[in-house]
């Protein structure tokens, strides 16, 4: 038993030194700043993912959903607590995810697990103008990009990976990349249909 413990640990980590990174910059026509764009690559055929443990957090701050976009790992319990002074009430009409939370007061929280992957926008029907979504992922490689569009995945195994691009204004846009190796991979892309 020791010895499998010991080769499965220099297996994993033989694949974290072999593993290589994708990072680049988006641009999409049209917007003054490339922050909230979710990068993400496909997990390899075959690669079990599990959601993490503990939950995320969406809130509710200056009737304002932070983050704006949350990617997560299917399975992903995420908490809604309302750290502001009024009520609100968070839902989603989305076929990914369909629910309602009820209205809530400050200090209150709710939570949802998300298990059907997809895009989920959120909406509080008190307060219009209050928006947010919820990507819902079947892999663990992805992140969100800055202000000047810039992104890097990491730790991604070496092998054939295809990398999408969602913003909520945009169509996604996918294209292949392989990792041989430890390498780095340069890779930007632009956004040019809107939805």
């Amino acid at each position: 038993m020791k010895r499998i413990l010991c080769a499965l640990i220099l297996l994993l980590a033989s694949q974290v030194l072999r593993a290589g990174t994708i990072s680049g910059k988006i641009k999409c026509r049209g917007l003054a700043d490339y922050n909230n764009a979710v990068i993400y690559a496909e997990k390899l055929p075959g690669e079990k993912i599990p959601p993490p443990q503990d939950p995320l957090v969406l809130d509710q701050v200056n009737l304002t959903f932070v983050p704006h976009v949350l990617p997560v790992v299917l399975g992903t319990t995420v908490l809604f607590p309302n750290s502001d002074e009024v009520r609100h009430n968070v839902f989603s009409v989305s076929p990914a995810k369909l629910f309602n939370l009820g209205i809530y007061p400050r200090g209150a929280s709710r939570r949802v697990i998300f298990d059907k992957p997809g895009e989920v926008a959120l909406l509080c029907n008190i307060h219009a103008e209050m928006s947010a979504y919820v990507l819902v992922l079947e892999t663990p490689y992805f992140t969100v990009t800055t202000k000047d569009g810039s992104y890097s995945l990491k730790k991604l195994p070496p092998g054939s990976y295809t990398v999408t691009v969602w913003h909520e204004r945009f169509k996604p846009m996918s294209q292949p990349v392989e990792i041989k190796g430890t390498e780095d991979v340069l890779f930007d892309l632009e956004l040019i249909h809107q939805r």
